[in-house]
Parts: structure tokens; sequence; C-alpha cells
């Protein structure tokens, strides 16, 4: 295709370093490649289900990152857990 420049999405640190590697690969292949690197936004990065959890677990509102029936169900599991202790 004759592409010069060559645009990639990262997500999370892990992107990066496979990401990394393929720009290495590329230049090596083609000096004349230039690769941009763009960070996905805020709707589209990982978020972890501990980080999630552990806001729940403060009774903070986790509606942004899960629905509501996930929502509910961690509510429930945690009033278990709750009462349980």
């Amino acid at each position: 295709k004759n592409a010069k420049i060559i645009i990639r999405g990262l997500r999370a640190v892990s992107d990066f370093e496979y990401e990394f590697q393929m720009f290495g690969m590329n230049s090596k292949l083609d000096p004349n490649i230039q690769t941009i690197f763009l960070p996905a936004s805020e709707t589209n990065h990982f978020i972890a289900s501990r980080l999630v959890k552990e806001v729940a677990k403060l009774g903070g509102d986790i509606s942004k990152f899960v629905s509501k029936n996930i929502a509910d169900k961690l509510e429930k599991k945690l009033q278990i857990q709750k009462n349980e202790c």
C-alpha cells in the first residue's frame, strides 16, 4: 500500500509493549515509515474488575463501568459478605 505513516491505538501498557516491538520491526524494514501511538479515550480503555469491585466496596458509583444488572448483583454480593462478617 506504500503507507509511510502507521497510526496505532493503545488501550493499556501491555499494548504499548507489543506495538513498540512492531514499531521497531517496521523501522528496520523501512526507515521511512513513521508510527504514531494514540491512547484510547476513557470510554474505550481497559478497567480491571478489581478496581470496580473496590469502588463498590467503598460505596462509590460504579454505574459508568458496569450495567445496572451487574451493579445490582455486585451490591447484593457485597451485602451478603458484609452480613457474614
